[in-house]
């Protein structure tokens, strides 16, 4: 009887085999002859979920990949080819923006169950659809009136947005950790009380932060990065953000509150030092950094600090805003002028980075007029961008799009 039970249980494994792979690559959408499959959902979906996306589910995945099925016909409709070379570059391109480079960033997609055909194929796209847009709309074939410059450069900023926000960050610097914090991702995000992720920041967070539930100060959005800013838009008070993926951590934010800050204008580049003990978060480095906080007020002051210690120790460097590593700048942001913040480290948690803000530049330092040759790029970036979702609609309705 357990022979021929355990013949049975094959021959039904044998059955089902073919079954579950047929159901992986069954249809899931139809678009103009080509097909979108559930394996191509899921892989985009674990994708969407590692880029912290604001939208993950299993629709929104088959709705970019139905859009990326128009953009890419449109572009072999315009003879547009992405070349080897191109997407090689844009995977880097990509790849860059965690600070990683494409050999790292894609073994943490395969960690993740990702293919590299899937990282492929987004990348492939977005640079066909870039091409198009370029052939459609570039090439000074958008234009901007100079009276409408001129209104845009004369206009009022509109008030900034802020958030007051708790959060959670968890190392992920080596396979171990990476793993561990993974495992968290369901318990942290089932959370919807305030108690709930303030206990979960005491128990699993990084940051100095955790000693205060995860509780920061209130941040401008347009001081973060651009893909935690929109995150956290679309959060209501209470409600926890997807896992965001920084340089070597996982993190989490539970929006408290947003609201306006009337601003004179956005900051364009952040003037900051980092000043590098060894030691990482031990109680030894900690405390020298409190002693080093105690003694400066300004930038100025960590030369004297710093005066017998390697020169390579102490940095000091004025960067525009989208040159500011993602977990930089998220720390800046939390950061007056003179104020310090021993959050960071580097090298594998093995040293700790002393980071202090020395001053937020909204102009240039001899720009005494508005640049309205930056307007008007502005104006017309904004202007091809809409351009470009009009289109990608209009591609959407001439479709033949089929659901299953």
């Amino acid at each position: 009887m357990m022979r021929l039970t355990a013949l049975a249980l094959t021959g039904l494994m044998a059955l089902a085999a073919p079954a579950a792979a047929q159901s992986l690559f069954a249809p899931v959408a139809h678009v103009d002859g080509a097909v979108v499959t559930a394996f191509e959902v899921g892989q985009r979906q674990r994708m969407l979920q590692i880029f912290g996306a604001p939208e993950t589910s299993a629709e929104d995945a088959r709705d970019d990949l139905i859009d990326e099925r128009l953009q890419l016909a449109e572009a072999e409709r315009l003879g547009i080819a992405v070349t080897p070379e191109e997407l090689a570059e844009g995977m880097a391109e990509f790849a860059g923006r965690a600070q990683l480079g494409v050999d790292e960033f894609v073994g943490r997609l395969n960690d993740a169950g990702v293919a590299v055909e899937s990282y492929e194929d987004f990348v492939r796209a977005g640079i066909a659809w870039r091409e198009v847009v370029a052939q459609r709309f570039g090439n000074g074939q958008t234009q901007v009136a100079p009276d409408e410059v001129e209104r845009a450069a004369a206009a009022p900023p509109e008030p900034a947005l802020r958030v007051l926000l708790n959060e959670i960050i968890i190392p992920a610097d080596r396979p171990e950790r990476a793993q561990r914090a993974q495992s968290l991702v369901p318990e942290i995000s089932a959370i919807s009380t305030y108690a709930g992720f303030a206990q979960a920041a005491r128990n699993y967070s990084a940051t100095p932060s955790r000693e205060r539930g995860g509780a920061i100060d209130w941040l401008r959005l347009d001081e973060l990065p651009p893909q935690i800013a929109q995150i956290l838009r679309g959060l209501s008070p209470g409600e926890v953000s997807p896992p965001v993926s920084l340089p070597n951590a996982v993190a989490f934010f539970q929006l408290r509150e947003l609201g306006e800050v009337t601003a004179q204008t956005r900051p364009t580049t952040l003037e900051y030092a980092t000043l590098t003990l060894p030691g990482g978060r031990s109680p030894q480095a900690l405390a020298e950094a409190g002693r080093i906080a105690a003694r400066v007020d300004t930038c100025d002051d960590l030369y004297g600090v710093a005066r017998d210690l390697p020169p390579e120790q102490l940095r000091r460097e004025s960067l525009p805003l989208s040159q500011i590593p993602d977990e930089t700048r998220l720390e800046l942001a939390k950061l007056d002028p003179g104020e310090i913040s021993t959050g960071l480290t580097a090298s594998g948690w093995q040293t700790l980075r002393v980071l202090m803000l020395c001053d937020r530049s909204y102009r240039a330092a001899d720009a005494d007029e508005p640049d309205l040759g930056a307007v008007q790029r502005g104006l017309v970036n904004q202007r091809v961008a809409q351009k470009s979702e009009n289109l990608l609609a209009e591609l959407r309705a001439n479709a033949a799009i089929r659901l299953e």
